[in-house]
Formats: C-alpha cells, structure tokens, sequence
C-alpha cells in the first residue's frame, strides 16, 4: 500500500509497469511498449495507454486491472486513457521484452526503424508478396522459417519441406506448433 501522497508518480508507475498483458502474459505492459505515460492531474494519477492495434479486445481488461491494482495501492481515483495517436508499432517493444518473446518461443519482430525515425505522411503500399529475410526459429536457430499467424501473435515455426496443410493443422491444434518431421 502506497503510503504517501496519491500523486506519487514514480510509484504508480512502477505499479503499472508490472501490470501482464492478458494476451501474452509473460509480458508487462511496459515491455510490450503499450504503457504510454503515468502523470499526476488535479492530485489524481493518469495512465495513458495505447492499443497494439485500434481493435485490440484486451485493451478494456488491460484497463481494468490498472485501475484496479493502483486502486488497491493507494491511488484511488485514477484514471486509465487510451491514446491512438502515434500509432503503437513494434519497435516500442523493448529489449527485455523481446527477450521474453525469444524464450517463450515467440521470435519477435525486427525492429522497423533501424536507427531512424518511423515514416510520416502517406506510405506506399506494395501489395505484391515481396520476400523477406527469413526470422531464425526461437526454438532451435533454423532460418528455414515461415510466418504462421496463432493465437494473437504472429509466430515464426520451422516448417518441414514437405509438410502438408492437414499435417500442419492436426499438429497446431495438438500442440500449438508445426510438426518436426512430415510424415505424409
């Protein structure tokens, strides 16, 4: 329990910041980049929290328990926003969370902006299957990989050469990844 003033920023944040994500739960909303800004307003605390996507079902459950674990802290009164403005991308995940990615299984995404800033204005969109540098497999360093899309997270598998979308399918629903070995 929070023993000082409400508007004890540095602690509401630290309390928020070890808030999981429902949809990956290794991760906290900090590592994952959702976690925007925790301020004071009126001796109230803010936290500003922004959506992997407009769309995303566990933003009102990520909510929830911010309220409710700085509630339970001390910090009665707060209020959770959402800010859609800049658009969340993946290069806010940070390296811890990318971390936790690789040793969940999860290979995480590369970051877009290589030392740069991200692209404003309208961007062109090539609409053709262009390839791309495959991502090595978290599970055993493979390069021969594919983007499978499971659960909320896209997931990169080592996919045997002759495995069939039956083969595929029966194993993802078994075990949640490709088989190892095609056996048809």
């Amino acid at each position: 329990m929070v023993t000082g003033q409400a508007t004890d920023v540095p602690a509401a944040r630290q309390i928020a910041e070890a808030v999981a994500d429902p949809e990956l739960p290794m991760l906290t909303v900090a590592d994952l980049g959702i976690l925007r800004d925790v301020t004071s307003e009126n001796g109230h605390i803010v936290v500003t929290i922004t959506p992997t996507y407009s769309g995303c079902p566990a933003l009102p459950e990520i909510a929830r328990e911010l309220g409710y674990r700085l509630t339970r802290a001390g910090f009665g009164g707060a209020t959770v926003r959402t800010r859609i403005v800049p658009a969340w991308t993946s290069d806010w995940i940070t390296t811890e969370g990318r971390r936790k990615l690789h040793a969940a299984g999860i290979a995480p995404p590369r970051p877009a902006a290589a030392g740069g800033a991200l692209p404003r204005g309208p961007v062109p969109l090539n609409l053709t299957m262009a390839p791309r540098d495959p991502v090595a497999c978290p599970h055993c360093g493979s390069r021969d990989t594919a983007a499978r899309p499971a659960a909320a997270a896209i997931r990169w598998s080592t996919i045997p050469a002759r495995s069939t979308p039956s083969s595929l399918a029966r194993s993802l629903l078994s075990s949640g990844r490709p088989p190892a070995s095609s056996t048809t």
